[in-house]
């Protein structure tokens, strides 16, 4: 989001389903979608932005200023894919896990 100063992808599917469909998936028409998304980052990256614990044990994510968002998507290994849709708080699609 543009008035984010970090951006902060999670690190497992629940934590990330939790975001899309209790957070994103309510918000008010025409904004009331939530993806969750999967992509790998190579080593160096990963080394780059350690896991951070947001608020609980099972919240956990990196934190990648904003200012070093290009630099991050460099690191991306591969495809971003959507995995899952959520709208109005409930689930409309979900892709198979690898």
């Amino acid at each position: 989001m543009p008035d984010q100063p970090i951006f902060y992808p999670v690190t497992t599917f629940a934590y990330a389903e939790k975001i899309a469909r209790d957070w994103n998936s309510v918000l008010p028409a025409p904004n009331n979608e939530g993806f969750v998304t999967r992509f790998e980052i190579n080593a160096a990256t990963a080394a780059r932005y350690p896991v951070q614990q947001a608020g609980g044990r099972d919240h956990e994510e990196l934190w990648v200023p904003a200012e070093e968002l290009e630099t991050f998507n460099d690191g991306i290994v591969g495809r971003i894919e959507v995995v899952a849709v959520y709208r109005d708080g409930k689930l409309v699609e979900k892709y198979t896990e690898k």
